[in-house]
């Protein structure tokens, strides 16, 4: 069985973007049950130097909507990101899967092989096709992100679970 180039993405994203969403509503959840500021937890790491809450929900949004963008048209370059507090990442997040909703299996499917150039702030790099920049590029670094900012919303005490992170799965029936 062959898997398409929309469901290795499109359908991938919407499944941890929205589970991303669930785990920001629990944090907002924790945060006003337990009297924390909703907007110190944007700026919650990890460790010292990694980045912030902000950062590693911006970048979910860089390595699904901006993968996607980049798939149809061969290229994305790394953007300034907005300063968003804790509702305007809830915002973006939700902005984010009516995109993805959006896209069609044809858009995607069609650009299939075809090369995509990704502009980082120092260099870029060509993938020699959408495949391989989204198998080895945008999945890995959107699980990532994803990974982190549940993980910082766990490291603050929020009830979140493996099955809030995983999302609704793709089950048969």
């Amino acid at each position: 069985m062959a898997i398409s180039l929309y469901d290795a993405s499109v359908r991938t994203y919407l499944q941890i973007g929205e589970a991303v969403g669930g785990v920001l509503a629990l944090g907002l959840d924790y945060c006003r049950k337990n009297n924390l500021d909703p907007e110190t937890v944007v700026e919650a790491r990890l460790y010292p130097d990694m980045f912030p809450l902000r950062f590693q929900i911006h970048s979910v949004v860089v390595h699904s909507a901006g993968a996607i963008e980049a798939i149809k048209t061969g290229r994305q370059a790394m953007e300034k990101k907005p300063q968003h507090d804790y509702a305007g990442l809830q915002t973006l997040i939700a902005d984010t899967l009516t995109g993805l909703r959006n896209v069609t299996p044809a858009e995607i499917d069609a650009r299939a092989g075809t090369e995509v150039v990704f502009q980082g702030h120092s260099a870029s790099r060509v993938f020699a096709s959408a495949e391989d920049y989204l198998l080895s590029f945008s999945l890995p670094n959107f699980y990532f992100h994803a990974a982190t900012a549940y993980d910082i919303l766990r490291s603050i005490g929020a009830p979140v679970g493996k099955h809030d992170f995983l999302g609704q799965m793709r089950m048969k029936g």
